[in-house]
């Protein structure tokens, strides 16, 4: 699946996957945040922690009538607020695809799988 960008140059076809890699690279890069999660959980709880190289793993990036919405699953860590958190991955991401895509992100949805002690 790809988004279609029509201009006076010509066409262009972005993959919903670099979405989801250019999404998971700006979250990582938010404090409080430990990585991104699978969004297939297992049967007991336990949240697999994923690698810079499958972001798209814990990413969803939908596609409904002309508007983008993208799912992060993500784990944070423990005693940082996690509305804070969430708020500013939602508004990291969305100003780092308008500005590297030129994209116009309608919503943001945030997924906490878990919270992780970080060890210095």
């Amino acid at each position: 699946m790809s988004i279609e960008i029509k201009n006076k140059y010509g066409h262009i076809d972005i993959s919903t996957e670099v979405i989801a890699a250019i999404s998971g690279g700006a979250a990582i890069d938010c404090y409080g945040i430990v990585g991104m999660a699978s969004r297939k959980q297992i049967k007991d709880g336990i949240t697999e922690l994923l690698g810079r190289d499958n972001f798209s793993r814990g990413i969803v990036v939908r596609l409904e009538e002309d508007e983008i919405h993208i799912d992060m699953y993500i784990i944070v860590s423990y005693g940082t607020k996690i509305s804070e958190v969430a708020h500013n991955v939602q508004t990291k991401v969305k100003y780092t695809l308008d500005q590297m895509l030129g994209l116009s992100i309608d919503s943001v949805n945030i997924f906490v799988q878990g919270v992780r002690v970080t060890t210095p």
